[in-house]
């Protein structure tokens, strides 16, 4: 390796690991461009050592947000379940359905995802206190932007669930980490604020990833070497991520989200419509 690519896969994976872990979706997402458009690598290489690199993020941004309380480790251990089972069944079906279809679903949810972060949440009303106390043990409490106690609850648990599972099987056989998927479904169906959200959905993606990326190495997929400079650029990368997420406001936060959703549904709707969007995307 050239001392030109790794200042590349280290400075790029920074920057991907920041951003990532700034909207607690680990750079994973960014890495696989980075890998394909930018060095050359083979897309099923590019994908087992960003798996890696969203491994690091996590470990690395992890103990910041569990410090500060914005992640819900309850339920994290729930979702992660339905999300684990959806990544082996995706897993299962890799290579069994056409990539024009996956980037077509996959660019679908992305926009539904946007529309949703645009529009923002209803207030239905007060709900019944049956629904407030339907999930008690999994309620928290975070500090506002005004520095103010902030409660929540969760909200349709079994919905949210089904999404995971669904984000689980799609990361899969897309290849890239899923708290893009994530952090929408418990943003908008859970109801819970966009900061839980990131900071929960960045400790599942590392556990999901996990499963994957270790069957990459069985196989003999993983590239040892390429991964020594991502890994590295991924977990300065995210740490600082962490750090702007805990300072960041929310409806900031928002925004840059559905500019990241929109901006990522431009090539997957090339690529589902045949235009061949890098090559490799």
């Amino acid at each position: 390796m050239t001392l030109a690519l790794f200042a590349l896969l280290f400075f790029g994976s920074l920057a991907a690991g920041a951003l990532g872990g700034a909207l607690g979706m680990a750079g994973g997402i960014f890495v696989v461009p980075l890998l394909t458009l930018a060095a050359g690598v083979p897309f099923p290489v590019a994908v087992a050592v960003s798996l890696v690199s969203v491994i690091a993020c996590s470990c690395a941004s992890a103990p910041k947000f569990l410090s500060t309380g914005l992640t819900n480790l309850r339920l994290a251990v729930v979702l992660e379940v339905a999300t684990t089972f959806g990544a082996l069944v995706g897993v299962l079906m890799v290579g069994t359905v056409p990539d024009p279809i996956l980037y077509g679903i996959f660019a679908a949810v992305l926009l539904v995802s946007a529309v949703q972060m645009i529009t923002g949440r209803r207030d239905r009303g007060p709900q019944p206190e049956n629904q407030a106390l339907k999930h008690p043990s999994l309620a928290g409490t975070i500090t506002g932007d005004d520095g103010s106690a902030v409660d929540y609850r969760v909200s349709r648990l079994p919905l949210g669930t089904g999404l995971m599972f669904g984000a689980g099987t799609l990361s899969a056989l897309l290849g890239i980490g899923s708290g893009v998927l994530k952090i929408p479904a418990m943003d908008a169906a859970m109801k819970l604020p966009i900061k839980v959200s990131s900071a929960t959905a960045n400790l599942m993606i590392g556990v999901t990833a996990c499963g994957a990326a270790a069957a990459y190495l069985l196989s003999g997929t993983l590239d040892l070497e390429l991964s020594a400079p991502v890994v590295l650029g991924s977990l300065v990368g995210s740490v600082l991520g962490a750090k702007i997420l805990v300072k960041a406001a929310g409806p900031s936060l928002r925004i840059v989200f559905t500019i990241v959703l929109l901006a990522l549904a431009v090539p997957m709707t090339a690529n589902a419509i045949g235009m061949n969007w890098g090559a490799s995307l």
